[in-house]
Formats: C-alpha cells, structure tokens, sequence
C-alpha cells in the first residue's frame, strides 16, 4: 500500500489489485472518514475534500483489517438480462461449456461493483472466478448498443449508453444504468452487490 498526496487536499492510496481496492473502498465506507468523496478504481482508492492529507494517510496504513472487514450490507440490485449476445459462443468455447451452462454460470455468480469509468453509469463488476477471464476483442466494435452486457478480463460491466468498445457481449438488458435526473444517477455505484438475472427476450 502506498499513499501519495494529491494537492492541497485528496488522498491518493495505492494497492496491489482490485481486490484489495475493493476491500479498503469497504473499509473506507465503514469508518467516519472525514473526505467529501472516496473514489475507488481498479488498483487505487482515492479519498477526496480531505482536511487533513497527513492524518487520513497515517489512519488508512492502521487498516491492516482491510481484506476482511464486514461493513454494512450493500444494496443488490438485479440486472434482468437477455443472453443474446454475439460473442456468447466464442464464450462458450474459451469457458469449455455450453451456452446454457455459461448462462447458468453467470447468473449464478454475486457480484459487486468493484468501481465506475469508461462512461459514466459503466460498473466494473467483479465476482467472476479468474480462471474465467475473458480477453477483450482485438478491434473494438464502432458502437455497441446500450444496455449490452459484456466481459473483460475479470469483469462484467454494461454499457449505459450506446458507445464504441471492445468488451466480449453475452446479452443485453433495458435497465437504465445512468439518469442524471435522479438523486443518485448510476444504478450501479462502487460498493453495489449485483445479480445478473435471465429473462426472454
């Protein structure tokens, strides 16, 4: 873990992967952290609108409990999805399974939402074991639909709007992942436990 100081008051923490980004983001959450707003990424949590940078950083190297602190139950949100999807056999293929069997694999699987990026209301969610991990395409597609669910390396995400990428599509949903008009606009926030959930198209 190392903590590097960004400007006069955020807090930039780096670990060794997303696992332990995800468990110091829970820890984070847990404790009465003075911060306006505590970001987390794929190998580094960022604590920002800190009013004392030195104090937080000599806190967060304490938290050696990280890996394994219960905080509260996170929401769970279910993702009614489509399993349609283009690369669904290639899927198949590099998995050694069939396709009902990754269907059955994927939404059988919790997941959490280990951070947002790419675009906004874009969760990476990960659960998936990582003998599963799945490579991106070579070439990214010009423009995927919204509402496409996809995987990447050790990821699930879906994509909140139409956009270009180059993510392995194994269906689709009509969840809105992103309203600006809400409170709260990402569905899927850091921290959020999702299950993926097959209906008919």
């Amino acid at each position: 873990m190392r903590c590097i100081r960004v400007g006069a008051h955020a807090l930039l923490v780096e670990v060794a992967d997303v696992a332990a980004a995800t468990a110091l983001f829970a820890v984070a959450r847990s404790r009465d952290v003075r911060a306006v707003d505590i970001v987390p990424a794929a190998r580094t949590v960022l604590f920002d609108g800190v009013p004392d940078v030195e104090s937080l950083a000599a806190e967060v190297g304490t938290w050696s409990a990280a890996p394994t602190a219960q905080p509260e139950p996170a929401e769970e949100v279910e993702v009614p999805t489509v399993y349609d999807g283009e690369d669904l056999a290639h899927v198949a293929r590099l998995w050694e399974m069939t396709q009902r069997e990754v269907v059955a694999t994927h939404t059988s699987t919790a997941m959490v939402v280990a951070f947002c990026g790419f675009a906004p209301g874009f969760a990476y969610c990960t659960g998936l074991p990582a003998r599963l991990s799945v490579s991106r395409l070579d070439a990214p597609r010009p423009k995927v639909p919204a509402g496409s669910v996809g995987l990447a390396g050790e990821f699930t995400g879906v994509y909140p709007s139409a956009s270009p990428g180059g993510w392995r599509l194994l269906g689709r949903t009509d969840l809105t992942l992103w309203d600006q008009e809400r409170e709260h606009p990402a569905t899927l926030a850091p921290g959020t436990r999702v299950r993926f959930v097959e209906v008919s198209g």
